[in-house]
Protein backbone atom coordinates (compact mmCIF):
# COMPACT_ATOMS: atom_id res chain seq x y z
CA UNK A 1 0.00 0.00 0.00
CA UNK A 2 1.56 3.64 -0.78
CA UNK A 3 1.01 6.52 1.27
CA UNK A 4 -0.32 9.35 0.85
CA UNK A 5 1.98 12.21 1.77
CA UNK A 6 0.00 15.84 1.95
CA UNK A 7 2.75 18.75 1.62
CA UNK A 8 1.77 21.67 3.39
CA UNK A 9 3.40 24.75 1.04
CA UNK A 10 3.57 27.18 3.60
CA UNK A 11 5.32 25.36 6.28
CA UNK A 12 7.91 24.62 3.73
CA UNK A 13 8.20 28.55 2.64
CA UNK A 14 8.69 28.82 6.69
CA UNK A 15 11.22 26.24 6.78
CA UNK A 16 13.06 27.84 3.74
CA UNK A 17 12.51 31.29 5.45
CA UNK A 18 14.29 29.84 9.03
CA UNK A 19 17.07 28.35 6.76
CA UNK A 20 17.79 31.80 5.90
CA UNK A 21 17.50 33.17 9.07
CA UNK A 22 19.78 30.87 10.48
CA UNK A 23 22.63 31.25 8.13
CA UNK A 24 22.28 35.21 8.66
CA UNK A 25 22.83 34.85 12.30
CA UNK A 26 24.81 31.80 12.37
CA UNK A 27 27.30 33.38 9.29
CA UNK A 28 27.29 37.10 10.47
CA UNK A 29 27.13 38.19 13.83
CA UNK A 30 28.02 33.91 15.62
CA UNK A 31 30.23 32.76 13.67
CA UNK A 32 30.96 35.19 10.71
CA UNK A 33 34.58 35.84 11.48
CA UNK A 34 35.83 32.72 12.66
CA UNK A 35 34.28 31.17 9.67
CA UNK A 36 35.96 34.12 7.31
CA UNK A 37 39.40 33.07 8.76
CA UNK A 38 38.44 29.64 7.91
CA UNK A 39 38.06 30.05 4.52
CA UNK A 40 40.95 32.10 4.16
CA UNK A 41 39.25 35.88 3.38
CA UNK A 42 40.36 39.00 5.30
CA UNK A 43 37.88 40.56 7.24
CA UNK A 44 37.85 43.59 4.61
CA UNK A 45 36.67 41.25 1.97
CA UNK A 46 33.36 42.66 0.59
CA UNK A 47 31.85 40.02 -2.02
CA UNK A 48 30.47 41.21 -5.40
CA UNK A 49 26.79 42.53 -4.98
CA UNK A 50 26.12 39.99 -8.07
CA UNK A 51 27.92 36.89 -6.89
CA UNK A 52 25.90 37.98 -3.47
CA UNK A 53 22.67 38.02 -5.81
CA UNK A 54 23.93 34.59 -7.49
CA UNK A 55 24.70 32.56 -4.11
CA UNK A 56 21.39 34.20 -2.07
CA UNK A 57 19.51 32.41 -5.54
CA UNK A 58 21.31 29.28 -5.05
CA UNK A 59 20.69 29.02 -1.04
CA UNK A 60 17.02 29.85 -1.35
CA UNK A 61 16.73 26.96 -4.08
CA UNK A 62 18.93 24.38 -2.07
CA UNK A 63 17.02 25.19 0.99
CA UNK A 64 13.89 24.86 -0.96
CA UNK A 65 14.58 21.53 -2.34
CA UNK A 66 15.72 20.37 1.06
CA UNK A 67 12.35 21.41 2.79
CA UNK A 68 10.69 19.18 0.32
CA UNK A 69 12.85 16.37 0.95
CA UNK A 70 12.44 16.88 4.86
CA UNK A 71 8.36 17.02 4.15
CA UNK A 72 8.61 13.53 2.98
CA UNK A 73 10.78 12.37 5.59
CA UNK A 74 8.56 13.51 8.06
CA UNK A 75 5.37 11.88 6.58
CA UNK A 76 7.53 9.02 6.20
CA UNK A 77 8.49 8.39 9.84
CA UNK A 78 5.11 8.71 11.20
CA UNK A 79 3.59 5.29 11.70
CA UNK A 80 -0.31 7.09 10.73
CA UNK A 81 1.46 7.47 6.99
CA UNK A 82 1.60 3.66 6.72
CA UNK A 83 -1.46 3.15 8.48
CA UNK A 84 0.71 1.17 10.58
CA UNK A 85 -0.32 2.78 14.48
CA UNK A 86 -0.60 5.47 16.26
CA UNK A 87 2.53 8.47 15.82
CA UNK A 88 4.73 9.56 18.92
CA UNK A 89 4.71 13.48 19.60
CA UNK A 90 5.36 15.73 16.20
CA UNK A 91 8.93 16.53 17.92
CA UNK A 92 9.74 13.34 17.52
CA UNK A 93 9.59 13.54 13.41
CA UNK A 94 11.24 16.71 13.30
CA UNK A 95 13.85 15.38 15.00
CA UNK A 96 14.75 12.14 13.39
CA UNK A 97 14.25 13.55 10.07
CA UNK A 98 16.46 16.62 10.32
CA UNK A 99 18.85 14.50 11.92
CA UNK A 100 18.97 11.39 10.13
CA UNK A 101 19.67 13.89 7.02
CA UNK A 102 22.40 15.38 8.36
CA UNK A 103 24.42 12.63 9.68
CA UNK A 104 23.93 10.77 6.39
CA UNK A 105 23.66 13.04 3.68
CA UNK A 106 25.40 16.70 5.27
CA UNK A 107 28.26 15.11 7.75
CA UNK A 108 30.08 12.72 4.79
CA UNK A 109 29.63 15.69 2.23
CA UNK A 110 31.36 18.10 4.68
CA UNK A 111 33.71 15.13 5.68
CA UNK A 112 34.84 15.26 2.18
CA UNK A 113 35.84 18.65 2.65
CA UNK A 114 38.12 18.00 5.38
CA UNK A 115 40.07 14.76 3.73
CA UNK A 116 40.00 15.97 0.36
CA UNK A 117 39.72 20.03 0.27
CA UNK A 118 42.32 20.60 3.27
CA UNK A 119 39.50 22.29 4.76
CA UNK A 120 40.06 22.44 8.55
CA UNK A 121 38.25 21.24 11.08
CA UNK A 122 37.29 23.88 12.69
CA UNK A 123 35.35 25.18 9.44
CA UNK A 124 33.67 21.68 8.92
CA UNK A 125 32.58 22.36 12.79
CA UNK A 126 30.87 25.75 11.90
CA UNK A 127 29.24 24.41 8.58
CA UNK A 128 28.11 21.47 10.28
CA UNK A 129 26.92 23.04 13.29
CA UNK A 130 24.50 25.40 10.97
CA UNK A 131 23.47 22.92 8.69
CA UNK A 132 22.48 20.62 12.28
CA UNK A 133 20.49 23.62 13.64
CA UNK A 134 18.94 24.84 9.99
CA UNK A 135 17.52 21.33 9.19
CA UNK A 136 16.60 20.76 12.85
CA UNK A 137 14.23 24.08 12.73
CA UNK A 138 13.20 23.54 8.98
CA UNK A 139 12.33 19.56 10.58
CA UNK A 140 10.75 20.92 13.89
CA UNK A 141 8.49 23.76 11.41
CA UNK A 142 7.08 20.43 9.11
CA UNK A 143 6.57 18.17 11.70
CA UNK A 144 4.28 20.83 13.93
CA UNK A 145 2.89 22.43 11.29
CA UNK A 146 1.26 19.41 8.81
Amino acid sequence: MQPVIHLNWLAIAAAVGSSIIIGFLWYGPLFGKAWMREMGMSPEHKPDPAAMKRSMIIMIVSAFLTAIVLAHSVAVWRPSTWNAGTDAPNETYGFYSAFFTWIGFYVPVLLGGVAWESKSWRLFGINAGYHLVALLAAGMILAFWR
